[in-house]
């Protein structure tokens, strides 16, 4: 097995990237908007088929982006990610939770 190559003492993804700002529930008019670009359609405004949607696409390209892409892509994708589940979290605030999934006490 191989050993992490991180250290203690290391920052995390999200200090060392300056795109991240930590703030997961960002209410800015334009969302990500960098250097005049738009990063994404506020979740706000997403139905709830969308927003489904969205989150598959980031979760299934997650992977993907945190072994590959530069360090601004990921810091995208976090804050997206983030944005995307806490509008759904929002919206569905006593979503079920499957008890096969609870630790035992």
């Amino acid at each position: 097995m191989t050993e992490s190559v991180r250290r203690p003492g290391d920052a995390s993804p999200e200090q060392r990237m300056p795109e991240w700002d930590g703030d997961h529930a960002r209410t800015d008019t334009v969302l990500g908007d960098v250097d005049g670009e738009l990063l994404g359609v506020d979740p706000a405004e997403l139905g709830d088929e969308d927003l489904i949607r969205e989150m598959q696409s980031l979760h299934r390209t997650r992977l993907d982006t945190l072994r590959h892409a530069t360090d601004s892509a990921l810091a995208n994708h976090l804050r997206r990610t983030a944005e995307l589940e806490t509008e759904y979290l929002a919206r569905h605030p006593g979503r079920e939770v499957d008890p096969s999934r609870l630790r035992g006490a």
